[in-house]
């Protein structure tokens, strides 16, 4: 081997120190040194967890599906004067399903469909859907809710719940109003008296899934009790408030009107006993509209219940029947007799207005009775002239007119109405015979109460007692009063209202047996940027009987009739109908009276304003 070889062998010999070697002893204790410690510390967050934060944890993972909901409480119900149901809730179950949880929707819903009362291939369908949460029946009867929960079907959750019925149908719907899809009360008394019949609502813990619906074998836990709510009984007659619709219908019908309405009052208490509010949607409400019903018959084709209860929602121009005021003040300040005579020419200009009697007619020596019997519009002028601006003003606030009665009713309307401030000289005349001011129905009806009651206003009543869950009841304080008329004058305003019933335009309005006093009205209605609506008229009957010892007031008003238009042939007949019914329903005593017609009787179309 040469010196060269040598040299290269010597070069590609590897060195000792670079030689690769296995780990030794310490670098395997090293790695496992450090295995050990990650154990450890893995061990020790898992005590951490498993153990020390074991609560915190617990509680964050349960947090994720509980829930604390709100339980609604059962409402209250709502009866007539009797005790009779007007409106109840029936405690039910709600059926719900998270279809997710479920595998064999066929299956399941073959099942279950009898228990739940949906068929069978709608079950299927909507257990096959997916969605998460899906309402089987929300409506059950609480036995096949209980059969439900005791099967324990998969995905299937059952709850609490309740339906809004209302037993008599459609009857003094625009009085009680309705509830909406949470039971929450929209209209009428529902609404009023939302508060108080829903009662207090209570707390549950549930355990839920993301869609809502609670896990399969979890428990609900009671944190607050729900309260049921306090019902109500009104001083409603239901079978007079049957009769008073119908009537009501019938001549609605028969006349081809848009809406009427009519109410009847106890005189001394204020109670009202009917308030039956209906639209003819069968014919076009054109400038006055749209008239809101609520879509059901009340079993005269067309003839709804109005959504908005009219004879408080509803102000209109009243015509004859508001001369009350004229002539109350007249008697009360000493003004005028029942025999003082007045020159009534046909007609009169103030104010740039050209004012007329309804009928044509030469110069009239006329009574007050007589004026007020045959609705002169000129002869209650010139009994105004005497009162005075100021004192017919002060007479229409004191028999409560532009006030909203202590009933407060839902979209109660307090009317709008002439004040010095905005007085013109035509109101001389216009007011005094019913014009320019409007006024819901209910404070006409107020007014002629009060006549009825001895010169004594007395605010309406709608509510008669409270009705707890337990079932005992609490009645309401009495209606306020104040005197507004003295009794001689009061005394003297109901002989002159029984001689319209007698001797004018009222007619009608005659129960055999029984005095009947009251006053027609047939006044035109105003439209913005119109004098009056062409053929458009609002006929009113007001009146209380017996008249020489009433015991029920009443008020009838049909609005736009194209049939016929006049208070004293549409209104009057519906009132002696509801009121001939209420007289004998009560048993109240007839008084002999034979009641006829007496001889030259006014015209009924004397009343037009």
């Amino acid at each position: 081997m040469s010196a060269h070889q040598t040299s290269t062998h010597a070069r590609t010999q590897p060195s000792r120190s670079t030689r690769r070697r296995p780990p030794g002893p310490r670098r395997l204790l090293l790695l496992r040194a450090l295995l050990a410690t990650a154990f450890c510390a893995l061990g020790v967050r898992l005590f951490f967890l498993q153990v020390v934060d074991h609560a915190h944890y617990a509680t964050l993972s349960v947090e994720q599906v509980k829930e604390t909901l709100t339980t609604t409480a059962l409402r209250g119900g709502i009866y007539d004067r009797d005790g009779q149901t007007l409106a109840i809730s029936r405690p039910t179950s709600l059926v719900v399903a998270d279809d997710f949880q479920i595998k064999q929707p066929a299956t399941e819903a073959a099942a279950m469909s009898p228990l739940v009362h949906v068929p069978l291939a709608t079950l299927t369908a909507l257990l096959s859907r997916h969605s998460g949460y899906v309402v089987i029946n929300n409506a059950l009867d609480l036995t096949d809710g209980r059969r439900v929960s005791s099967h324990t079907f998969p995905g299937i959750v059952v709850q609490d719940s309740s339906v809004r019925t209302y037993p008599d149908g459609t009857l003094a719907t625009s009085l009680i109003g309705g509830v909406n899809a949470a039971g929450a009360g929209t209209t009428g008394v529902e609404y009023e008296y939302q508060k108080l019949l829903a009662g207090q609502t209570g707390k549950t813990r549930e355990f839920v899934s993301a869609s809502g619906v609670n896990l399969p074998a979890s428990h609900s836990t009671v944190i607050r009790p729900a309260k049921p709510g306090v019902g109500m009984e009104l001083t409603i007659d239901s079978s007079l408030q049957y009769v008073a619709e119908r009537d009501l219908a019938q001549q609605l019908q028969a006349e081809d009107g848009l809406t009427g309405l009519a109410v009847v009052m106890d005189v001394k208490t204020g109670q009202i006993l009917a308030d039956a509010s209906l639209v003819n949607t069968k014919t076009s409400a054109g400038a006055l509209g749209p008239i809101p019903a609520w879509g059901k018959s009340v079993g005269y084709a067309g003839i709804d219940q109005t959504i908005n209860n009219l004879p408080f929602s509803q102000a209109y121009e009243p015509g004859s029947v508001f001369k009350v005021v004229t002539f109350s003040a007249a008697l009360q300040a000493g003004l005028i007799t029942p025999n003082t005579v007045f020159t009534v020419p046909n007609s009169v200009v103030v104010g740039g207005r050209y004012f007329h009697d309804a009928e044509n007619h030469g110069l009239e020596h006329l009574t007050a009775t007589e004026v007020l019997a045959q609705s002169s519009n000129i002869g209650t002028y010139e009994i105004g002239l005497r009162v005075g601006e100021s004192g017919i003003l002060a007479q229409v606030q004191r028999l409560g007119f532009g006030q909203t009665t202590a009933i407060d009713f839902p979209d109660e309307t307090s009317g709008l109405l002439v004040n010095a401030a905005n007085w013109y000289a035509s109101d001389r005349v216009a007011l005094p015979i019913g014009q320019v001011d409007a006024v819901p129905a209910i404070q006409v009806l107020d007014a002629y109460n009060a006549i009825a009651n001895g010169g004594v206003f007395v605010e309406p009543k709608l509510v008669r007692a409270y009705v707890s869950p337990d079932g005992a009841t609490k009645a309401t304080a009495p209606s306020a009063t104040r005197v507004v008329l003295s009794k001689s004058a009061d005394a003297t305003m109901v002989k002159m209202l029984e001689q319209v019933v007698l001797d004018g335009t009222g007619t009608e309005a005659i129960i055999p047996g029984y005095t009947v006093a009251g006053k027609t009205g047939t006044a035109t209605i105003p439209f913005p940027g119109k004098d009056k609506l062409t053929n458009s008229y609002n006929a009113t009957f007001v009146g209380f009987a017996p008249a020489n010892n009433p015991i029920l007031s009443m008020i009838v008003v049909i609005q736009r009739p194209l049939n016929d238009i006049y208070g004293g042939s549409v209104s009057a007949p519906v009132f002696q109908e509801i009121m001939s019914y209420a007289l004998h329903h009560y048993g109240i005593p007839s008084n002999g009276a034979v009641q006829k017609p007496l001889t030259g009787v006014a015209a009924i179309s004397s009343d037009v304003t």
